[in-house]
């Protein structure tokens, strides 16, 4: 293998551990038979990452020399089982029956604690950094490390004290969470066989922080058992200064066990959950508060789905000190217990702080508050996630996930690094912020997975089992279970002179330089024109020819609406606001147009009129009045007169009515019979005009009626 290719991708035997830790510029790493697999990883925290071991594979520790590639082995240890043959009498196959390392965590600035499954005898040394020399004997790991290769575990040193949470026996039916080797404090454990403390659950994480250590898992949920065997995340939490029960109550087991749901879900009126926990993240700064992060999947015989949520601490914080939940009856719901009954010190206290404040050590609890611990462990509600909901969803399963919190030329940038089941990479500018206009951002999707360096007998494993953050480096170093690849944080290059596609990738990691080109993020680089992670402003002259495609890269693939999504992004608050301002200027703009049409028709109609002021007013028409416009009040005058002054002074609208005008008799002695009108439709078919024959009868029949009135 050549140096380039050792760069671009460490790479093993089938099943071989792939184990790396960084303790004062150290790294362990995996020798199989004669082939040695060394990653560059300053200052990383690959902590405890161990995939699977090849039957001729043993582990070793490796001294880093110096921050570059390939890295000489300056010295080597070799741990072999010698239990293999008292392992497969127990029926167990071969290839199980090797020593698996499942914890490497640094004790001290000089020690480096390390456990092994020993084929199924689970054992733990420790060794010096600077020699490797085993220091003191051999320890039991049970309790400390599983016995099987393919159980979970965590484990972390705090305050002196070994934390642990793994199966402690051979049919991996007790589960526990387990403090041991400190000094002058009991050994500590989880109550056993109880389901309500832990029920096959699956250790992710943990996390010293404050006064607690805290332990994320997924286990099957013990207040849903009606549904099956529904999947939950949870946050347990126990005290550092836990020195166990009374010798009545819960004398060496945890007094200060409590357990909480995480809520990853979307909301809506029927809210979606991923609750399968699968990668989190060590304390981090979100909006100016210490949060984690999480990668969430939903339940196994469910849809694909993925999401990524965050969690305040402090909101972990408020649900262990809000309600407890209980279940009376083994056949009734699960409610929450009313405060009442709660008992005081308040039970998951430690003591010394809070209502516990006059207790120096938790031997000391009343048994009240010890009793009541045990029986109800789990909180009512659930830990909210950050604006209530995920900050990215995919469809696809992920499963690893890092985040850069100071990303980018300023350092105000969020970028978060996704691994997937299929061996990709998901490279997301995140936005946490609730007043943030644009939504996290999807930047690359990388296939960082290789067959000819991954691919053991043809056989593909491309599950992300490991992501590792070197900024120093640019680097992000990818663990699969047969190799690990290098890849750099951002591909600015691909960018070259063109400015327009510099600033619209928006990657945190690149910076438009005043000599024209697009490049890398550096410590110390001060040169920077435009900071890429914002967006781009419309009116930015931009330096594209209209024939500059950027150079296609193997490695990055972008969903084909990507680039018609890219100007989507509009503030709904902007929108709404534009859509009412237009509305108002179109109604102002109607109403003037409108009222201009009347005042022209008004005037219009006032010119047709003359200067008969009645004729406009909007009254109800009668004979008198038709009499009296025509002057058929003040006498008689000739027909042919009437004739005129209709044609002359009569409105149209008069008109009209004389032309529509039918006669009906009328019974009254005084008044002659009308036979002589005829109906204008049947004067016109006869071929005579209706103005010359109806309108002399209507005039007729108006005098008629104003003489006999």
């Amino acid at each position: 293998m050549t140096q380039q290719q050792r760069s671009e991708a460490c790479w093993v035997r089938r099943r071989t551990s792939v184990l790396m830790e960084s303790a004062k510029r150290w790294l362990l790493g995996v020798v199989v038979e004669t082939e040695v697999c060394v990653c560059e990883l300053l200052l990383l925290r690959l902590l405890a990452r161990v995939f699977t071991s090849n039957q001729t594979s043993v582990p070793h520790m490796l001294r880093k020399s110096r921050p570059h590639f390939p890295l000489p082995v300056f010295q080597k240890l070799t741990w072999k089982s010698n239990d293999v043959s008292k392992c497969t009498v127990r029926g167990k196959n071969s290839d199980e029956c090797y020593n698996y390392v499942k914890v490497l965590v640094p004790r001290n600035d000089e020690t480096l604690f390390a456990c092994g499954t020993n084929a199924f005898n689970p054992t733990c040394r420790n060794y010096k950094m600077t020699s490797l020399e085993q220091v003191g004997e051999e320890l039991v790991g049970q309790a400390r490390c599983p016995f099987e290769s393919g159980q979970s575990n965590v484990g972390l040193f705090a305050g002196g004290d070994f934390y642990s949470a793994t199966m402690t026996d051979f049919l991996a039916s007790d589960a526990v969470i387990y403090r041991s080797l400190g000094e002058g404090r009991p050994v500590l454990r989880t109550v056993k066989y109880d389901s309500k403390w832990l029920r096959e659950p699956h250790f992710l994480h943990a996390i010293d922080y404050g006064n607690y250590v805290y332990f994320f898992l997924s286990e099957i949920a013990v207040e849903y058992t009606t549904l099956g065997k529904v999947v939950f995340s949870r946050v347990a939490r126990v005290c550092k200064n836990d020195n166990g029960g009374s010798p009545r109550v819960l004398e060496r087991y945890w007094t200060s066990f409590l357990k909480a749901r995480l809520n990853c879900s979307v909301p809506g009126d029927s809210f979606f959950y991923f609750d399968v926990l699968q990668s989190l993240t060590n304390v981090l700064q979100i909006n100016q508060r210490p949060a984690v992060v999480g990668v969430f999947t939903t339940q196994a015989n469910s849809i694909p789905g993925s999401a990524v949520c965050a969690f305040y601490m402090d909101d972990i914080e408020k649900v262990f000190n809000g309600k407890f939940k209980e279940q009376r009856t083994s056949d009734s719901s699960w409610t929450p217990v009313p405060d009442e009954q709660v008992p005081r010190p308040r039970p998951g206290t430690c003591a010394g702080d809070g209502s516990a404040s006059e207790y120096k050590s938790s031997v000391q609890f009343p048994d009240d508050t010890l009793t009541f611990i045990k029986s109800y462990p789990l909180m009512d509600e659930a830990v909210p996630s950050v604006n209530d909901r995920p900050c990215f969803t995919r469809t696809s399963k992920l499963t690893q996930i890092v985040v850069d919190v100071s990303a980018g030329p300023f350092k105000d940038r969020t970028v978060m690094f996704l691994g997937s089941d299929d061996g990709r990479v998901l490279k997301v500018l995140a936005s946490t912020h609730p007043n943030d206009s644009f939504g996290s951002k999807l930047l690359e999707d990388i296939d960082v997975y290789n067959p000819s360096k991954c691919n053991v007998q043809g056989q593909e494993d491309r599950r992300v089992l490991g992501l590792e953050l070197d900024k120093d480096h640019h680097a992000l170093f990818v663990a699969f279970s047969s190799c690990v690849i290098r890849v750099p944080l951002s591909r600015c290059a691909q960018h070259g002179a063109c400015k327009k596609a510099c600033l619209a990738s928006r990657d945190p990691y690149c910076i438009w330089l005043r000599t024209g080109s697009c490049a890398n993020v550096a410590p110390g680089f001060k040169y920077v024109l435009f900071p890429v992670s914002v967006p781009v402003p419309l009116s930015l002259p931009f330096l594209c020819s209209a024939s500059f495609q950027p150079p296609s890269i193997r490695c990055v693939r972008r969903p084909p609406d990507m680039d018609q999504r890219a100007g989507a992004n509009v503030h709904y608050t902007l929108l709404i606001a534009c859509v009412l301002v237009a509305f108002f200027l179109g109604a102002i703009l109607s109403g003037f147009l409108v009222s201009c049409y009347c005042g022209g028709s008004a005037a219009h109609r006032a010119r047709r009129l003359g200067k008969d002021p009645e004729a406009s007013l909007p009254h109800a028409l009668s004979l008198r009045s038709l009499a009296k416009l025509n002057g058929l009040l003040d006498g008689q005058p000739k027909v042919s007169e009437t004739r005129k002054r209709i044609h002359q002074s009569s409105p149209e609208c008069y008109m009209s009515f004389i032309l529509k005008f039918r006669c009906r008799p009328v019974f009254s002695p005084s008044l002659p019979s009308c036979g002589r009108c005829r109906s204008p439709l049947s004067q016109t078919a006869a071929g005579a005009s209706p103005m010359e024959h109806d309108a002399p009868a209507a005039v007729r029949l108006a005098g008629d009626v104003s003489a006999s009135a």
